[in-house]
């Protein structure tokens, strides 16, 4: 059976990029389209009303976990070209960010400000969409955009679910301890991470590890159990069933007084290894 037409909707930045461009790169004949997920987007509030809002929930001493995973990859972005040859990283798919790799590839993409607006629902029926997959994507989509693909949606969530449902499951899982981290692939839903189980894994990690680092271990994980899942979606021609589980509260950025427990702990959100991660992103195949 034919392999579905996937419209691939994505917020590019450290924890998901390697994997990503790399999926990309491995499936570029099923693509249909890649979204590119305007992270400071005007209906967020734009940069200013993001670094606001986090400040204030989260405080200062969060700015580093948002610069290293978003914000220095995203500044550095347009330099990728230089940065890949002064290290030789040439055209590796890994190296190289997604709006030039779709170019090459031949692989339509689209900026997305709202990924339930005009844009993104004309993108899904021009291209043939069958399947929509979100690999760490910043946006919710409703219920009338999963219903405008035949399959439906899949998701990549860093986190075991139904635990740490929200944007950053790697935070709630270094709070818990080393046998919390694991990745998930689920159905879509309308309410948050709250769709069927397709595959789980539970994953060890290293004991020093980072709440940065382990979101991009375990995204890379996840593309391998996305692989597995679109196998048998091809196989069958449906998206499977998958497991129902019960939903657990919403696990939503972290406030002031849980980072003050992890810098208790000695636990960190980032490192020097991470900071040098997200500079080198277009210098490493």
């Amino acid at each position: 059976m034919a392999r579905p037409r996937i419209a691939l909707l994505v917020l590019e930045a450290l924890p998901n990029a390697r994997a990503v461009r790399r999926f990309v790169a491995d499936h570029a004949a099923e693509i249909a389209f890649v979204g590119l997920s305007n992270a400071e987007r005007p209906s967020s509030g734009g940069l200013v009303g993001q670094v606001r809002k986090h400040i204030a929930r989260s405080g200062a001493g969060f700015l580093p976990y948002l610069a290293v995973n978003f914000g220095l990859p995203d500044l550095l972005r347009p330099m990728a070209p230089l940065t890949q040859r002064l290290a030789g990283s040439g055209d590796a798919p890994e190296a190289t960010p997604l709006a030039p790799l779709c170019a090459r590839l031949g692989i339509p993409s689209l900026a997305m400000d709202d990924v339930n607006g005009p844009e993104v629902r004309a993108a899904l029926g021009q291209h043939g969409a069958d399947l929509i997959v979100t690999f760490h994507c910043d946006q919710i989509l409703s219920g009338e955009t999963l219903a405008a693909v035949r399959l439906g949606g899949i998701n990549v969530h860093p986190g075991l679910l139904p635990r740490h449902r929200g944007p950053v499951p790697t935070i709630h899982a270094l709070a818990e301890g080393p046998d919390a981290f694991g990745v998930t692939v689920h159905r879509l839903a309308v309410a948050i991470d709250a769709g069927a189980i397709l595959a789980q894994e539970a994953t060890p990690l290293p004991a020093d590890v980072t709440a940065s680092r382990a979101s991009v271990l375990l995204h890379e994980r996840g593309r391998v159990l996305l692989e597995g899942v679109l196998g048998a979606v091809a196989r069958d021609g449906v998206v499977p069933e998958g497991r129902l589980v019960p939903t657990l509260p919403y696990c939503p950025f972290p406030d002031r007084a849980l980072l003050k427990d992890l810098r208790r702990r000695g636990l960190k959100l980032t490192d020097m290894g991470d900071l040098r991660d997200a500079v080198s992103l277009s210098a490493r195949g």
